[in-house]
């Protein structure tokens, strides 16, 4: 009864059932459309092209397939929490709904940086990943709050060139060879003018 009352109090008048129904048709579309443009499916996905669907993130790329790392580690086996599938998924929305806002509004910065959130994660697998090495030298459980209490070092405050190299920007790797992302424009659009 109490549910059918609140059903009721949000239903509008019988004259704008039409243009209400109209109204959210068009948002539905304009989110359908914004998950086509965004190639929101891929984020899904571990595939390393996923990360140049922004172009900010292109030196980050080309730097990362002439690394070491390339051989062993994609984009989220660095930049994702691995301790559980609903934290990983969790870390990646957040994290990309901070993205795209950042590319969206066009604030992101010449030089990009990783996040508080960011560097514990980074750090923590990159602990996981070297815990033999890490255990010669003492480095296994040292933490971004242990850093900014001077207690230690991150691994990247000595490894700074692994893996995407010293030099970091938009303009640090002008020629290289990355994937570009497709157009945006829906195929049967594009399709239009052959119809004639």
């Amino acid at each position: 009864m109490a549910l059918r009352k609140t059903l009721d109090y949000f239903k509008p008048p019988s004259n704008w059932i039409f243009y209400v129904n109209l109204l959210i048709a068009f948002f539905v579309g304009i989110f359908i459309y914004t998950l086509y443009v965004s190639n929101a499916v891929s984020y899904l996905s571990d595939d390393p092209k996923t990360c140049v669907n922004c172009h900010v993130m292109r030196s980050e790329f080309a730097t990362w397939q002439h690394s070491s790392h390339r051989e062993v580690a994609v984009c989220n086996d660095c930049h994702v929490p691995h301790n559980n599938v609903f934290n990983k998924y969790f870390f990646k929305a957040q994290d990309g709904l901070r993205h795209s806002t950042i590319f969206t509004l066009r604030t992101e910065p010449q030089v990009i940086k990783m996040h508080e959130a960011g560097q514990r994660v980074v750090q923590k697998n990159c602990q996981n990943c070297h815990q033999n090495v890490n255990r010669e030298v003492g480095l296994l459980n040292v933490t971004l709050e242990d850093k900014m209490h001077g207690e230690g070092k991150l691994c990247w405050d000595c490894h700074r060139e692994v893996p995407h190299g010293r030099v970091k920007g938009l303009n640090s790797t002008p020629n290289s060879k990355v994937p570009l992302p497709g157009s945006p424009v829906p195929e049967f659009i594009r399709n239009l003018n052959t119809l004639k």
